[in-house]
């Protein structure tokens, strides 16, 4: 299957996106996203030409802008803006508004000609942007907001044609009512995607620093060295760049020389700046806050951290949780409806009232007034502000349904080491279970196997104990839950794990870590962990808001309980293999909403099996592709606020749901009734979205408790 990111031009709303959506299923792509918010598509394909698929989108009206998650920068012609468009109507509709106010007298606006040729360029603006796109959307089959505009705008103009054409008098002229919904339209247009540009701020900030300058640091043919500027687009893994206070790092790197404290807030949220050494490795996008330092690039493009950040949060913005479907499925259908309304509404007036033009007009505003983009757009909107926000705050969500999910989030599942303790170990006491090896020669082992495995335990001594004089092993292999099992050139058998790797030799099962030989006991290590500092407050936090806490680990249960204890969590479950880890979340999913809090690659399993895996950014590499959340900066205080955003946002889709429903079923009838002319019909429809982005946009400085 072949992977295609495009950025697609002229998708106007929720519609045109469910219908680049049908096409592209209908060609046989699987993993669909397409996002209105901000045009992104993507897909997975096996069988037809990428560029088959571009031509057939582009004959919908639509315009591939850029392909891989690119963007371009193109001179638009005149009138390709709603901005542009609004501005150039508006001159000719104000004058033509003119003769509607009495006082005036200005007799020569009642002239039906005049009034013609004050309506024929703003009808010609209009009719090119809402009828090419009208008729479009027809022959795709999902009719979109731009039918309703168009049958509304054609039959007052139409109508009013006849009317001077026949010399019927003024009360068949209607050219104001087509010239002000058209230019309306546009105002309300450009107004909803300023609006809902303005979900896309968290995102805009975070591409915005993908593209600096970075000083590349060069040698002459003398060696002396020398420093130039370069745009980080240019890098390639391997040069060598300097980074000054007060700069940005312009790719992920590690630092060969130099200290600095970074602020690392634009992907972490956390202000706080950090100290960075030689060897330690630091992520593009981070500012430099004072320090100077000579680093060698190891990532660029689209495999750094900042732009794995912004693919993630584009690729859940495109996707679409449960509650969207039925909007969707509604939004789809909501054109013919409307149309069919307007008949009736037509029909029944003409009956009733006895008069074709004011039945006319009850039945263009039914049509101008409806707004099946608020539908489709009422998800979308929100999901964009929540993943910024979290974004921001370096919380990442794989998908939008997560968000959703949190809502019923009923219990939280701890893992210990490195999620409720910080995965830094001190070596508190190394005993030796006889004198058959020297202490330095056990602590060649146990650094020579521990090299091999990323459990934080191993990382911790692999720091401490690091010899240049290392074992080289014809096999090793990690045992998930028990540890590492290894065989020299020699084919002495070596393990290292948890005590059930040496209770067949002991009964002492009150240390870390036990190492054996050719199935002989050689000794074992404590280590001494401490928690996080913030673990206890979360815990707190959680058993407030009525849910459960749960401790799962594979460590001891005497050590496992005494954590439980220390945080006051409610449940401690220990001594679990990740078979066994796995198989009592799948116990507690079955039950209620959970959610899992892990970073081992024994948790792996269990973090894609929860109903919202959750994982730090230290976490293996395994851990964090299994989880739907990424907490950065391995902080936990994150995971309050990410399980506050998920609710909030949430409530703010239903909120825009609500609004968007509520909108349609109220104002269709009060236009039906002819409580409303076409012309604040209109004006009341380009303001609806506005509505629904204003509130999405309240997620950026909601409180989230």
């Amino acid at each position: 299957m072949e992977k295609i990111s495009w950025k697609v031009d002229g998708m106007h709303c929720a519609n045109c996106a469910l219908s680049i959506n049908k096409y592209l299923q209908k060609q046989g792509a699987i993993n669909v996203s397409v996002n209105a918010i901000d045009g992104g598509v993507s897909f997975e394909v096996a069988q037809k030409e990428p560029g088959q698929i571009a031509k057939g989108i582009e004959s919908m009206g639509y315009k591939i802008a850029a392909e891989n998650g690119a963007t371009t920068v193109t001179k638009k012609p005149f009138l390709s803006t709603h901005l542009q468009r609004f501005l150039f109507c508006l001159p000719f509709t104000a004058v033509l508004m003119l003769h509607m106010i009495p006082s005036l007298h200005i007799h020569f606006l009642m002239n039906p000609w005049i009034q013609l040729a004050l309506t024929l360029p703003v009808f010609i603006v209009g009719m090119s942007f809402f009828g090419r796109s009208a008729i479009k959307s027809l022959r795709n089959g999902i009719p979109n907001m731009n039918v309703l505009i168009s049958v509304g705008a054609l039959s007052a103009f139409v109508y009013s044609l006849a009317g001077a054409i026949m010399n019927l008098g003024p009360e068949y002229l209607f050219f104001e009512t087509a010239a002000t919904i058209i230019t309306l339209v546009f105002l309300g247009e450009y107004l909803e995607h300023a609006s809902i540009e303005s979900t896309q701020r968290s995102l805009k900030a975070l591409a915005k620093s993908e593209k600096v300058m970075a000083n590349m640091i060069a040698f002459d043919d003398q060696h002396q060295e020398i420093i130039f500027p370069i745009e980080n687009t240019q890098l390639k893994v391997g040069d060598l760049v300097q980074i000054n206070t007060g700069e940005q790092v312009p790719a992920d790197a590690k630092i060969l020389w130099g200290e600095a404290q970074l602020n690392e807030a634009l992907l972490t949220g956390e202000s706080t700046p950090l100290f960075k050494k030689g060897k330690d490795f630091i992520i593009g996008g981070s500012i430099v806050e004072s320090g100077t330092l000579k680093a060698q690039v190891t990532a660029v493009g689209s495999d750094t951290v900042l732009s794995s950040i912004i693919n993630l949060v584009k690729k859940a913005q495109g996707e679409k949780p449960p509650v969207q479907q039925m909007a969707d499925r509604i939004s789809a259908v909501f054109v013919p409806v409307v149309i069919a309304i307007a008949l009736v509404t037509l029909t029944a007036n003409w009956i009733i009232l006895g008069e074709f033009t004011p039945a006319l007009l009850r039945s263009i505003a039914v049509l101008v007034i409806a707004c099946p983009c608020a539908m489709g757009l009422a998800t979308p909107a929100a999901i964009a502000v929540g993943l910024g926000r979290g974004a921001r705050n370096g919380i990442l969500f794989r998908n939008a349904k997560s968000l959703e999910l949190f809502k019923d989030a009923k219990q939280v599942v701890f893992d210990k080491t490195g999620t409720l303790t910080t995965g830094k170990f001190a070596i508190g006491n190394v005993q030796l279970a006889n004198s058959i090896i020297s202490e330095e020669e056990f602590k060649r082992i146990v650094y020579s196997l521990e090299k091999y495995s990323s459990h934080p335990l191993a990382k911790s001594i692999v720091a401490e104990w690091k010899t240049g004089a290392e074992i080289r092993w014809k096999k090793i292999d990690e045992i998930k839950g028990l540890g590492l099992e290894a065989t020299d050139v020699q084919g002495n058998g070596y393990k290292i794990g948890s005590y059930k790797i040496a209770e067949a030799f002991t009964k002492d099962d009150t240390h870390n870590i036990y190492v054996s030989k050719n199935n002989e006991l050689l000794g074992w290590i404590d280590l001494q962990d401490e928690l996080r500092p913030e673990a206890k407050s979360v815990v707190q936090y959680l058993q407030g808001k009525g849910i459960k806490t749960i401790l799962l680990s594979g460590d001891r249960y005497e050590k496992t309980k005494q954590i439980g204890d220390a945080l006051g969590i409610e449940e401690v479950i220990a001594e679990q293999t990740p078979e066994q880890k796995l198989q009592k979340i799948a116990a507690l999913s079955a039950e209620a909403t959970t959610v899992m809090v892990g970073d081992g690659i024994n948790d792996a399993p269990a973090l894609a099996k929860a109903t919202i895996g959750i994982s730090m950014s230290e976490a293996s590499q395994m851990a964090m592709q299994s989880a739907q959340v990424v907490l950065m900066g391995a902080d936990l205080k994150k995971l309050p606020t990410a399980l506050g955003l998920g609710r909030h946002t949430y409530l703010t889709i239903k909120q825009n749901l609500f609004w968007a429903f509520a909108y349609n079923i109220v104002a269709i009838p009060i236009a039906a009734f002819g409580l409303l002319n076409p012309t604040f019909a209109a004006l009341v429809m380009g303001l609806s979205d506005v509505v629904l982005a204003a509130n999405s946009v309240r997620l950026y400085v909601k409180k989230l408790d």
